[in-house]
């Protein structure tokens, strides 16, 4: 397994190459810590070299992924300086700034863009480790105010992966249970499978003061536990140090320092090294399965894409005509599907398509027919004019006139029911209109399938658009006929038509009263102006029928708070609030009169302006129709005139009923004959053109290869998709080879206070250390006067162990025979002289 962090480092090496195309998390340790905690000289030491930027501030502004390999010569290199290497190591530090600064600038901002730097040297273990940039509070110079959430975002990134280690650094001179290391590894790592801490700047501490209890794990205990190293100071820095002099430095205050002294063989940067070594290779060991079905599953999901590039020849023409059959064969295809509604893609957002178009045939165009057809008080003016202008100069006496009979309403009758079929032609044309444009809309999207082939895709759009406004000339010109056609001739014989001797019997109620009080339409609602009065708006759930409008505290109906009679009720649009995000409607009484309690009006809001149609289309089959604000100016003028005359008030409801009757009978016949003239010369007729006529315009207009010429980024995408092949069947070859039939090393307990027993093993979590707590544990404190102890040779792993003090009897963990059941006179070579420990 001593392959496995040069085989990460080559992957590593493999899709750095490919950017952001591969998103697959290869295994390796963060470094993470607050700003200058010492991360930049935990990794110098690891190399032994002098590389990194220093000075005051935030220093490590872009990830730096520090692959370390160990190597006769030493050098190193950059992943964007391929080919060149670096001998001098004052170099590397200037090429680490410059690269910095290229990408960040130089007012102290941040990247998330990593740096890939290799180093070769006899003095390093294998490793991979990312220095991270330091944890800052407070922006300085021209840091953004955002910086420190910058930072943790960024760090974020790296450490919630669950391929990452996480080296959580901690200067030893602050108090632990601020540490932002540990607090971010917390977050990601809440059960600490994936966190090794170190301290640093222990021989920074205060006189009397010591980090003992830390090191032993047993204050904010680890799984992995922590390591402490000693690093160089600023001074030692500036008065350049060596580093190997510096580990000789640290080496020695661990032996000579009586805190530490019976822990020194597992504190220090070599130990560190070796510690992220094994912890590495146990890593990588245990989540290569996981990356080998990564990169299978990854490699799966392009291999159909890819056996369609392996043979691509872009200049072919047998290939270029044959994917334009196929091209305008599929756009036919799925333009057919979005306007029958059966395409395999459904927008679950908006309403488009054939969808829209029954939209505006069944619930947009009627409602613009109503809302035009019905002005009540400018039509009774109308028919008041129409009467007296037909009588002139000559007036009948009322009283003479109700004895002869000879007011005779045709005429007046006929003249306000052209006047008004002429004025459905707004709604018909504005119909087309929406057509028109919603088809433009479905063959745009359309055509986005097509963007492989730029010229391919501006053709077709622009050929269809041209033949879809060619359409709406021919159809705008047959709904016009077809208005013509009802104003040439009033056809009072209809069978639906009332006639002259039953208008003076009818009212506007009788077709009310046959509906019945049926329920049209249920939902919520929110009462926007009473709202405001009492703190707030507040949402019902309405139920509307032909006869009233109810509201209720919930949709279960149980309890009503009001109903609301529909007579002389109309709707009118309320200018929505800036504050606002809802849509607001409002129902007023014609006759001046209160409509709820003491309010005039009742403001009703939705979220969508669609919701407020609908209900407005919904209030329209109850008989509550729209109100015209450019009437409420006359209403105090010349309608008043008309009504201090009886007969002509009787004269005027006669003729009123009459075009209502009769023009219920035209909006009838326009609401089905609009659709079905729209359907047949617009749209049925373009999907006849895609399918017959669309290859052979595509022909004519420009050359098979100009029209065939694929995108720089369709040839861009699939060299990245070839390349990307090829890395991951390289990949999966590299670690095919590999036997992970090991056992892994299983992570250790959640609260391992055990470090002390684990310097007989190489990895420090091992199965084994569950089992022996106590090996180098006595209760007693070594005597001051004592030598370093851990200069003692360990006993081997086939010796027998103390037994432990606390725990007597015979100890079933320790499988050595007799001699492990024995007490303490059977170890004749230490009988008075143990290893210091800690006291329980």
């Amino acid at each position: 397994m001593e392959g496995l962090i040069p085989l990460v480092n080559r992957l590593q090496d493999a899709f750095a190459a490919l950017g952001q195309s591969c998103l697959l998390d290869l295994p390796q340790i963060a470094v993470v810590g607050g700003q200058s905690a010492g991360k930049s000289s935990v990794l110098e030491n690891c190399v032994s070299r002098d590389f990194l930027p220093r000075g005051s501030g935030i220093v490590t502004r872009r990830p730096l992924v520090l692959q370390l390999i160990t190597a006769k010569t030493e050098y190193a290199e950059f992943l964007h300086c391929k080919g060149r290497k670096f001998t001098d190591f004052d170099e590397v530090r200037q090429e680490i700034e410059v690269e910095t600064d290229r990408i960040t600038g130089v007012n102290k901002g941040i990247s998330s863009i990593p740096i890939n730097l290799r180093i070769y040297s006899p003095h390093v273990l294998s490793l991979t480790l990312i220095d991270l940039p330091g944890i800052t509070k407070v922006p300085v110079g021209d840091q953004p105010p955002d910086i420190e959430q910058q930072i943790r975002d960024m760090i974020m990134q790296f450490i919630s992966r669950e391929n990452c280690l996480i080296l959580a650094v901690t200067p030893a001179n602050t108090d632990l249970a601020n540490s932002d290391a540990l607090k971010l590894a917390k977050e990601v790592d809440p059960q600490g499978l994936r966190t090794i801490g170190v301290i640093t700047k222990l021989d920074l501490m205060d006189e009397g003061t010591d980090a003992r209890e830390i090191l032993e794990n047993k204050l904010l205990p680890l799984r992995r536990g922590y390591i402490g190293v000693v690093n160089r100071s600023q001074k030692d820095i500036d008065g350049k140090k060596d580093i190997k002099a510096a580990l000789l430095a640290e080496r020695k205050f661990f032996l000579s320092h009586p805190a530490y002294r019976h822990m020194a063989d597992r504190m220090g940067t070599p130990y560190l090294q070796k510690v992220l070594n094994q912890q590495l290779t146990n890593h990588i060991r245990d989540t290569l399965p996981a990356f080998r079905s990564k990169l299978q599953s990854q490699l799966l999901s392009i291999e159909h894409e890819v056996e369609v590039y392996k043979n691509f020849r872009p200049e072919d023409p047998t290939r270029k005509t044959k994917a334009l059959l196929q091209m305008v064969q599929q756009f036919s295809v799925d333009f057919e599907k979005r306007i029958e509604g059966s395409g395999d893609q459904v927008d679950t957002l908006e309403l488009s398509g054939g969808a829209k178009i029954n939209r505006i045939f069944h619930e947009r165009f009627p409602f613009e027919l109503v809302k035009m057809e019905f002005n009540e008080k400018e039509l009774r003016r109308e028919i008041s004019y129409a009467i007296k202008n037909i009588h002139g100069i000559r007036q009948v006496f009322p009283s003479f006139q109700a004895q002869t009979g000879l007011f005779t309403p045709d005429m007046a009758f006929e003249a306000i029911v052209k006047k008004q079929i002429v004025k459905l032609k707004g709604p018909c044309l504005k119909s087309v209109d929406l057509v028109m444009q919603e088809l433009i809309n479905t063959v745009k999207k359309c055509t986005k399938k097509l963007a492989t082939y730029p010229r391919l895709c501006e053709e077709t759009e622009r050929i269809v658009a041209g033949y879809i406004r060619e359409r709406e000339e021919k159809t705008k010109d047959q709904v016009l006929l077809l208005i013509d056609i009802q104003v040439s001739y009033i056809n009072t014989n209809h069978e639906d038509f009332i006639g002259f001797a039953n208008a003076q019997q009818r009212s506007s109620q009788v077709n009310k009263s046959a509906v019945g009080n049926q329920v049209i339409r249920k939902g919520w609602l929110t009462i926007n102006n009473i709202g405001i009065m009492k703190g707030g708006s507040k949402e019902y759930w309405f139920v509307l029928t032909a006869e009233s409008l109810s509201w209720y505290k919930d949709d279960e109906e149980k309890e009503k708070k009001y109903m609301l009679p529909l007579d002389n009720l109309k709707v009118r649009d309320v200018e929505k609030s800036f504050m606002s995000s809802k849509h607001i409607f409002a129902l007023f009484n014609t006759e001046q009169r209160n409509v709820y309690k003491d309010y005039r009006f009742l403001e009703l809001a939705c979220d969508s302006q669609e919701e407020v149609d609908s209900w407005k289309a919904s209030l329209l089959r109850a008989g509550v129709y729209p109100d015209k604000s450019s009437t409420e100016n006359d209403e105090n003028g010349q309608a008043d005139n008309f009504s201090m005359d009886p007969q002509l008030e009787r004269q005027v409801e006669t003729i009123r009923n009459l075009v209502d009757s009769y023009m219920s009978i035209i909006n009838k016949c326009i609401r089905d004959l609009i659709p079905k003239t729209i359907m047949h010369l617009m749209i049925n007729n373009v999907k006849e053109f895609i399918n017959a006529e669309l290859l052979a315009h595509l022909y004519s207009s420009e050359d098979q290869n100009t029209l065939m010429e694929e995108s720089a980024e369709q040839a861009q995408r699939r060299d990245e998709m070839l390349r990307m092949y090829q890395a991951l069947k390289e990949a999966l070859a590299i670690i095919g080879d590999i036997s992970t039939s090991t056992v892994s090393t299983p992570a250790p307990p959640p609260v391992d206070d055990s470090w002390l027993q684990q310097a007989r093993r190489s990895p420090p979590p091992s199965p084994s250390t569950q089992r022996r707590p106590t090996l180098n544990n006595p209760p007693t404190r070594p005597l001051p006067g004592r030598g370093p102890a851990p200069a003692i040779p360990s006993p081997g792993p086939q010796s027998g162990a103390p037994p432990v003090p606390f725990r007597p009897g015979p100890l079933p963990l320790f499988p050595s025979g007799g001699e492990a059941l024995g007490g303490p006179p059977q170890v004749p070579s230490r009988p008075t002289r143990a290893p210091p420990s800690v006291p329980r």
